[in-house]
């Protein structure tokens, strides 16, 4: 059994990774019911929550079926982290994770996310001060290091669960990669064999299949997987991992009938949350990911990303049910 502070995960949990613009709550949902053990939101600006944005507000929405789920908040400023944290508070999470790692431009040059991977001390102190502020549990999501020259992973975990953070996912590049090559998970090992280490370490980056689950589990003896670009179109992949760890087996790949299904359920949870305009337009980005490497789709494809309503994609989607039945997925 992993614990995160005192929620009680099976071993080897799966993580759903927070994805800008990807774990909204319905996406959440769906990994949810197929064997994510816990979610995390899209990450939140603080200084954007303290402003009351519309955009940033929303994305702290949460069903109750998603549960255990982190809403996960980035920023840089002491003061602007400890509000935001009265905020989200409001909104009843089981976890409060901070993004330690995002290395996109627009948030690095403010210090934040894998920014603050330049001061250590910030970064520190800062997880401090956001665990003093709150009863619940304080998770942090960061990289390896800036570059390759400043990788101090091992140092950086055990301060910061010395300071009373309660789990640490670690994805398996530094800043200066960005996504590029390959994700090195052995310094995540590192951290885990540490002696001094008694809070759960959970891996990152380039899980794309239950082999490479498997791998982070037994050769590098983490404690759990998080699970980002692999979910996108296949919430599935939770438990085709699972299903792999108990039988040696992969899964089927999930019928035509299925995908359809996901859209159809995605889409009207999108619609219910946000309304029409917005549920159709924010789907977009989903929906056609559950058709991707079917043979003569793109006229469909095109098709779903251009309809404004959602009785014409409810209507393109009962097309493709009938025009693909029994389509085998290899």
């Amino acid at each position: 059994m992993v614990k995160i502070g005192d929620i009680e995960l099976p071993d080897f949990p799966l993580l759903l990774a927070p994805m800008e613009d990807v774990s909204d709550p319905p996406f959440r949902a769906l990994c949810k019911e197929e064997g994510a053990d816990v979610v995390y939101t899209e990450f939140i600006s603080s200084e954007g929550l303290i402003r009351d944005a519309a955009k940033s507000v929303m994305k702290l929405d949460i069903y109750e079926k998603e549960r255990p789920v982190g809403i996960q908040i980035f920023g840089a400023v002491l003061e602007s982290m400890l509000r935001t944290i009265e905020i989200v508070e409001a909104s009843k999470p089981d976890i409060i994770d901070i993004n330690f790692g995002c290395p996109v431009k627009k948030v690095v040059s403010k210090g934040a996310g894998a920014g603050i991977l330049k001061d250590i001390d910030l970064m520190v102190s800062l997880t401090e001060a956001m665990v003093k502020h709150t009863k619940l549990p304080i998770t942090v999501k960061t990289r390896l290091g800036w570059d390759d020259d400043s990788i101090k992973i091992v140092e950086v975990a055990e301060r910061l669960q010395d300071v009373g953070c309660k789990a640490i996912s670690i994805h398996g590049r530094t800043r200066a990669q960005l996504y590029k090559g390959d994700a090195n998970w052995a310094p995540i090992a590192e951290v885990k064999n540490n002696q001094r280490m008694h809070i759960p370490v959970f891996g990152n980056g380039d899980v794309t299949t239950p082999e490479d689950a498997m791998r982070m589990r037994d050769e590098y003896g983490l404690d759990g997987c998080m699970i980002g670009r692999a979910a996108i179109g296949n919430p599935w992949f939770f438990n085709q991992v699972k299903h792999f760890f108990n039988t040696g087996e992969h899964m089927k790949l999930p019928t035509m009938e299925q995908r359809v299904s996901a859209a159809r359920r995605h889409l009207q949870m999108s619609l219910d949350w946000k309304g029409e305009r917005l549920g159709v337009f924010e789907t977009r980005r989903h929906y056609t990911n559950y058709f991707r490497g079917i043979k003569d789709f793109k006229d469909y494809r095109i098709k779903m990303v251009t309809t404004d309503d959602s009785e014409g994609v409810f209507d393109i989607l009962d097309e493709v049910a009938l025009k693909f039945k029994g389509y085998q997925f290899d």
